[in-house]
């Protein structure tokens, strides 16, 4: 029954494969040319069913994984199947939908939080980075957030590209979080000037640090 309905979403998917999407998508290192608008309207259709995002995740089609983060039960894998997915999952968008709409929600998140954070594969560091920087954002009293600054001081600078976005998104979080630690935060960004020059669209705030913590606060004060 599954091994059926995987075979006919993925037909579905292969009819709105667009490839302009493809090619857009490739200059950011992901390999899918489905419409993430409609990609969410399927899953908006297919509603929850864990046993079919199993199914699709096991194809390793990056938009079948996209698909099986949004119609999945997150809370109910186990430790040890997010550890090997997050391993598993290579191209930036299946990483980011895993961490953000399934890891969050389960209950291993701030166990897994804590050992990708000093995992050396910088893919799955990231994601110890991005929960982290989560965290910041909500429960920075319950992090040593001068510890967290002294680590990306000191490898924020030479880290991999994922990893290095990551450990900037906590950086800047810190930042805009806790006043105590805001002009150090303030002062690594100016100091390592990453992502300094990172083309940002109109209207949008820039992900160097100093500014994004400034306009960030700004807001705050509004």
């Amino acid at each position: 029954m599954v091994e059926a309905q995987v075979a006919d979403v993925m037909a579905e998917l292969a009819e709105l494969e667009d490839p302009k999407v493809r090619e857009v998508n490739s200059r950011h290192g992901d390999d899918h040319g489905v419409n993430l608008t409609k990609l969410r309207a399927v899953a908006k259709r297919l509603k929850t069913q864990h046993e079919l995002a199993h199914g699709l995740w096991e194809t390793g089609d990056t938009e079948a994984r996209l698909l099986a983060t949004l119609i999945c039960r997150p809370k109910t894998f186990d430790r040890d199947d997010l550890d090997a997915m997050v391993r598993d999952a290579r191209t930036p968008k299946v990483h980011d939908w895993l961490v953000n709409y399934v890891v969050k929600k389960n209950s291993h998140c701030e166990e897994l939080r804590r050992a990708w954070l000093a995992d050396p594969d910088p893919v799955v560091a990231s994601a110890g980075w991005a929960l982290t920087a989560q965290r910041v954002a909500k429960e920075p009293q319950a992090l040593d957030l001068r510890a967290l600054l002294d680590v990306i001081d000191a490898e924020m600078k030479g880290a991999p590209d994922r990893l290095q976005w990551t450990m900037n998104v906590c950086l800047a979080q810190i930042g805009i979080a806790d006043p105590e630690y805001r002009g150090r935060a303030i002062e690594i960004g100016e100091r390592l000037e990453v992502l300094k020059d990172y083309p940002t669209s109109p209207g949008c705030t820039s992900p160097f640090a100093p500014v994004w913590i400034a306009e960030m606060v700004s807001r705050q004060a509004t």
